[in-house]
């Protein structure tokens, strides 16, 4: 999730809102591995959600199509300088199929989310094994929202 989140942040995650509400895009999730994933992990992940139930999400030209018309995504960081400020379509790291084993697409066509499933990715596109590789992610797999960052101290406050 670089660069919004570092290695050694600490976390206040929201297991509660999600009692009331449905996740929303753009959400920071923990959520259970997916079937798919449960053979190689146990432990939570957490990701960005991308996609929502019941729509069309597709990858052309480095960019995420949601119902054929890109997805605005400001917190993707620079490939080159994570710490500048994008002004540009050219300066946001690529979502390309390609970061995934070639017999682990999973969007390499488009595809429309069942009831509620999700498509989550990282913030990292070049370097991050989610969605495009295993799949969505069920509605009873997520159990919480990253809410606010406690550590380190220079760095606290709410995520987005």
């Amino acid at each position: 999730m670089l660069p919004t989140l570092q290695i050694n942040d600490r976390l206040i995650i929201d297991k509660w809102s999600y009692n009331f509400q449905e996740p929303q895009r753009g959400d920071i999730v923990i959520f259970m591995p997916t079937e798919a994933l449960k053979k190689l992990y146990n432990n939570p992940f957490i990701k960005r959600i991308i996609g929502l139930p019941g729509e069309t999400i597709e990858l052309k030209n480095g960019k995420v199509y949601i119902k054929n018309k890109p997805l605005e995504e400001k917190y993707l960081a620079s490939a080159v300088n994570p710490e500048a400020k994008v002004t540009n379509d050219s300066e946001y790291q690529q979502t390309r199929i390609e970061v995934c084993p070639p017999d682990q697409r999973f969007l390499s066509k488009p595809i429309t989310l069942p009831e509620n499933s999700y498509i989550v990715m990282g913030d990292n596109r070049n370097h991050s094994y989610d969605s495009r590789c295993w799949g969505y992610v069920h509605r009873s797999n997520i159990f919480g929202k990253a809410f606010k960052r406690f550590w380190p101290i220079n760095n606290a406050g709410l995520i987005e």
